[in-house]
């Protein structure tokens, strides 16, 4: 089988990919190893909501519908997915593993466990959140409480009553341990490292809106400047344990670390709700003992320590682009990566400019 384009995932940005690439008239198959759209956004744990606001988080010509809240919890998010495949008469191959991405001539050999595919060019959309990643901690094998990774929590209800450890203060973790708090458990977050942390809405308006029109300014001012307006916002969070690390916001996104964006957790922190601890020596067989040298006991522990993509399994170095979107070594190459940018104006609003400019690169080649 040989087609124009290749697109591994079917998530938001393998989606968005397809959608812009059938306005242009280029043909294409979607590769899915999953059985459904948006798998990852199926298993993600049920209170979350979209960070960012739906009107700057829609894919590309169709918004999210009219009576969506401004923030769209995840089942919303899933059914607006659903339909925008069923929109664009988006029909990928589920159950397909890719195996390798390799030249063959002047096309590229996509080899899948559903047999070999020819393609012009490849776009690769599996995500930044492929694989879990639980790093190793002295003495985890010895504690006898439940053990799990953010990937596999889904609500608090287990965990009513119990003290439970959170290991990261990522999005996920600040977010787990709320949906903990409110429930009544009681969660302690451990913090390795400082943390960027901002409100969903800045004095009123979205933060996402903020960063949008603050991004032009350059990287020194809003460096200079967000740490300054935060401490308005949120207070000064050195006397709960948080500290910013030396880096600027900005800056390490452009490193890939996304700031906490608040809904709520700081509060809870602040009312003693969720508690904080620094980073863990060891573990035992009933607790942690933590680099201050508490100990502590704790019924479970849920690692909210991040994902890593996945396509370096399958995509071999000499054919990854350095960044995702449309980009000088992408156009060399014949590979795109799309949704792997995630800038604080939006991860969804960034797959909608990257799979229009994919798709006319594409069209136009």
């Amino acid at each position: 089988m040989d087609t124009n384009v290749v697109i591994v995932g079917a998530g938001p940005a393998g989606l968005a990919v397809g959608a812009c690439l059938k306005r242009v008239g280029v043909d294409f198959v979607i590769l899915e190893k999953a059985n459904e759209v948006a798998p990852a956004w199926r298993r993600h744990y049920r209170r979350l909501h979209l960070h960012t606001v739906k009107s700057f988080s829609s894919l590309p010509f169709v918004r999210f519908p009219r009576d969506d809240p401004r923030y769209v919890p995840r089942e919303k998010v899933v059914a607006y997915l659903d339909a925008y495949a069923k929109r664009f008469g988006l029909k990928p191959r589920f159950g397909v593993t890719v195996k390798s991405v390799r030249r063959d001539g002047e096309k590229f050999l996509v080899e899948t466990d559903a047999g070999p595919i020819g393609a012009r060019k490849v776009v690769v959309a599996t995500g930044n959140n492929a694989e879990p990643i639980q790093p190793s901690f002295p003495g985890i094998e010895t504690f006898k409480g439940k053990v799990l990774h953010s990937a596999a929590y889904t609500e608090a209800a287990p965990y009513v009553g119990k003290t439970v450890l959170v290991v990261g203060m990522g999005n996920t973790g600040a977010e787990i341990a709320l949906d903990l708090a409110e429930s009544g458990a009681k969660p302690t977050i451990s913090v390795r490292k400082g943390v960027h942390i901002v409100p969903r809405q800045l004095f009123g308006i979205p933060i996402q809106m903020v960063g949008i029109a603050s991004r032009p300014m350059p990287q020194a001012l809003n460096d200079w400047m967000f740490p300054k307006i935060l401490d308005l916002a949120l207070g000064k969070l050195q006397k709960y344990a948080i500290v910013r690390p030396k880096t600027g916001i900005l800056q390490g996104i452009d490193a890939g670390r996304i700031p906490v964006i608040d809904v709520g957790t700081v509060a809870a922190i602040k009312a003693s709700k969720i508690a904080v601890a620094p980073d863990i020596a060891r573990f035992t067989e009933d607790g942690a003992i933590f680099a201050d040298g508490r100990a502590q006991t704790f019924d479970a522990v849920i690692f909210a320590t991040g994902y890593r993509p996945s396509y370096d399994t399958f995509v071999p170095a000499e054919l990854r682009p350095a960044k995702s979107g449309v980009n000088a070594r992408a156009r060399e190459l014949g590979v795109y990566l799309v949704g792997f940018y995630n800038p604080v104006t939006g991860l969804l609003r960034e797959i909608g400019i990257e799979a229009q400019a994919v798709a006319r690169d594409v069209a136009g080649r």
